[in-house]
């Protein structure tokens, strides 16, 4: 009896640990797609604990699994970065999100319930004062917050867990967005587009959009990329 206690204790110890890991795991993911960790930006592992709460140990575990699925690089002295893209990776990643982000959107056109979409309709309204107040935090998560509320109606988790994978590649580089000042008076114009189209359920409309709105924040973002022989001797070094 006194053996299977044990067992039981431990077993119990490991689920809870696994928990922190898997809820470590999911907080920097979310960090990465809001851009609150901006390319080259080395992650420490106390720093990390202390914001999150938990003990060192699920933080690193966690790094450890995003190193391995390639969303943060491990540097020779053993630092843990954010990667810094290639002009050319990023223009491969925002082909593959238009197609995947404009399928979701796509599908969540016509699933989408009036609660939901009435949510998405408060996310935008925040979203114009974040540009009055030129507030580029605030508005990298609103985005986020309103690209991700449409994605998740879509019912497709395996879709909406590789978009997510996606935007951890790319939401470091958001933050950039509000450097381009021809940007930012448009910067929440297609997703009143998008608002209008999500009403009429219009599925083809909202996936044209979602691709146009990607497509314009690229174009922004472009000028703040490297080549790719300069991203290896950033690496190399």
């Amino acid at each position: 009896m006194k053996l299977f206690k044990r067992i039981e204790a431990a077993a119990l110890l490991k689920l809870s640990h696994e928990t922190l890991t898997d809820r470590a795991y999911a907080a920097l993911k979310k960090a990465l797609t809001a851009g609150d960790f901006p390319p080259g930006h080395a992650l420490v592992i106390r720093t990390l604990a202390e914001a999150y709460g938990i003990s060192p140990t699920p933080v690193r575990e966690a790094l450890q699994r995003l190193v391995a699925e390639r969303m943060l690089v491990l540097q020779s002295n053993r630092s843990i970065v954010v990667p810094i893209l290639s002009g050319s990776r990023f223009v491969e990643l925002t082909r593959i999100r238009c197609a995947l982000e404009g399928m979701a959107a796509e599908r969540a056109a016509t699933r989408m319930a009036p609660a939901q979409l009435d949510e998405l309709r408060k996310i935008v309204a925040t979203i114009e004062g974040a540009i009055e107040q030129r507030d580029i935090h605030a508005y990298v998560h609103l985005n986020r917050a309103f690209h991700f509320g449409i994605y998740e109606c879509a019912e497709s988790p395996i879709l909406l867990s590789m978009i997510e994978d996606l935007w951890c590649q790319v939401g470091p580089f958001f933050t950039h967005l509000f450097d381009d000042v021809a940007y930012v008076p448009k910067a929440n114009d297609l997703h009143f587009v998008i608002l209008d189209l999500l009403a009429k359920k219009d599925s083809e409309g909202v996936k044209e959009s979602v691709c146009i709105d990607i497509n314009a924040a690229a174009l922004t973002l472009a000028p703040h990329l490297i080549s790719d022989s300069e991203v290896d001797g950033l690496v190399e070094a």
